[in-house]
């Protein structure tokens, strides 16, 4: 089994806290002015041409004329559809990039950027200054981010937010499973009041309607426990 030398460690870790230590700083002061937002996920591997490429960038841009900020990972595909919607709306459009080593490059659709190394620094700034998440087909990031606010609403970490998955065909099957697999059966793993923290349409409408009921003022909350 391989080891880790002793000098590598103490050389290397100790000041990788500081390196996390700056990217919270700088995302806590940036995100904190940019004042009531929606989280936007999906699919870095969305074409333009795509109808759900269409739908988030139509659904940020219904957002942004209600005046929320529309955040998401900064990168191509769904993240690139929402920035853009934003922008064509008039709103604010935040761009959070996180470094890979393939497939992640910035969108040219933000008026606010901010570069990360660390994803789970990079998660904290998506749900902390979100009023609610939006989540379109996409892969293993997609459904992370996903069963990570269904976590944080279950533990009551934080204040329970709007989660609207988009897509009914996509999500269907992962909700099927939830339902017969984690709820039922003889696994019972979760209660059946967990099935309602999220919604799933392929209704923009409905969409806007849970994140921002008809006639409720916006109010900007962070959320996460202090």
């Amino acid at each position: 089994m391989p080891t880790v030398s002793q000098p590598r460690f103490i050389g290397e870790d100790p000041w990788r806290v500081f390196r996390i230590l700056s990217e919270f700083v700088d995302g806590f002061d940036t995100m904190s002015q940019v004042g009531p937002a929606v989280s936007i996920f999906g699919s870095a591997r969305t074409p333009e041409d795509d109808p759900y490429y269409k739908k988030a960038r139509k659904l940020a841009g219904m957002l942004a004329k209600k005046e929320f900020t529309v955040i998401t990972g900064g990168g191509p595909g769904i993240m690139a559809a929402a920035n853009q919607g934003a922008i064509e709306a008039g709103g604010t459009s935040v761009g959070l990039n996180i470094t890979l080593p393939i497939e992640q490059f910035p969108n040219p659709y933000q008026d606010v950027t901010l570069d990360f190394r660390y994803f789970f620094v990079r998660l904290v700034m998506f749900v902390k200054y979100a009023r609610a998440f939006v989540c379109f087909p996409g892969g293993f990031g997609t459904l992370h981010e996903f069963f990570n606010s269904m976590t944080l609403i279950q533990t009551e970490k934080a204040a329970r937010f709007p989660v609207v998955l988009i897509g009914r065909s996509f999500w269907r099957g992962m909700e099927e499973w939830i339902d017969k697999v984690m709820l039922h059966q003889s696994y019972q793993k979760i209660s059946p009041e967990d099935m309602d923290q999220f919604v799933i349409t392929d209704s923009l409408k409905e969409a806007m309607d849970v994140i921002c009921p008809t006639n409720t003022p916006v109010e900007f909350t962070p959320n996460l426990q202090p």
